[in-house]
């Protein structure tokens, strides 16, 4: 399986960074308790923090909306995943844990305040394009409504689109029958390589400690 960045997204968006990171032979079950308790107590202590904070201050989330808007999306009607989630932690609709591979990607994406996908590898088909989404295109995503991407960072196999850093499909979800991951990390634009990769590998090792398995890494620009 390649990935690779469209040159009309490279075009539009020439600071992008993508972080991969593929796993082999992972066991996908419920969280264990550490997990669920680190996340919880990380959103209980979030939430304090937000109470007199606009969410739109913080820099890597406001990077995103920029994104967004610059590739015709108004950020306020699409809010990306790691926004999305820093409003319900506001409102203090906290994340209830889901399994061993979901609760690791919130965990991180509340973390560093940056989308991350994560999707089944062997309900992928083909090749992986990061581009542009186009007219018309739509899938079901995992908040359970179709969705418009267009004019959305999408991830395209030979189906179709499958994931964005607004929300994924319910085509390539993770389960407790996922053996084999991809997770795609949108990092700030803003982030240098060196701390791309700390935190890539941090993820994968967090993930891998957890759920097992053996990881793949790598970072993709424009």
């Amino acid at each position: 399986m390649e990935i690779h960045l469209d040159s009309q997204l490279c075009t539009a968006l020439p600071e992008l960074k993508i972080g991969i990171i593929h796993y082999e032979n992972i066991i996908v079950e419920e969280s264990p308790q550490m997990l669920k308790g680190r996340l919880q107590l990380f959103q209980e202590s979030l939430f304090f923090d937000l109470e007199d904070m606009n969410i739109n201050e913080f820099e890597e989330i406001k990077e995103w909306r920029m994104i967004f808007k610059r590739l015709g999306k108004d950020p306020n009607r699409y809010r990306h995943s790691a926004e999305a989630l820093y409003r319900r932690v506001k409102k203090q609709q906290f994340l209830p844990s889901m399994n061993s591979a979901a609760d690791i990607n919130n965990f991180f994406s509340l973390k560093y305040r940056i989308p991350i996908g994560i999707y089944d590898k062997d309900k992928i088909i083909g090749d992986i394009t990061l581009r542009i989404g186009r007219k018309d295109e739509k899938y079901e995503g995992l908040n359970g409504r179709e969705n418009q991407i267009e004019n959305i960072i999408v991830s395209a196999d030979q189906e179709g689109p499958f994931g964005s850093p607004f929300v994924d499909s319910t085509r390539t979800a993770v389960t407790n029958n996922t053996k084999n991951a991809l997770q795609i990390v949108y990092l700030s634009p803003s982030i240098n390589e060196e701390s791309a990769e700390k935190l890539i590998s941090s993820l994968s090792l967090m993930f891998t400690q957890i759920n097992g398995g053996e990881p793949r890494i790598s970072l993709i620009r424009a």
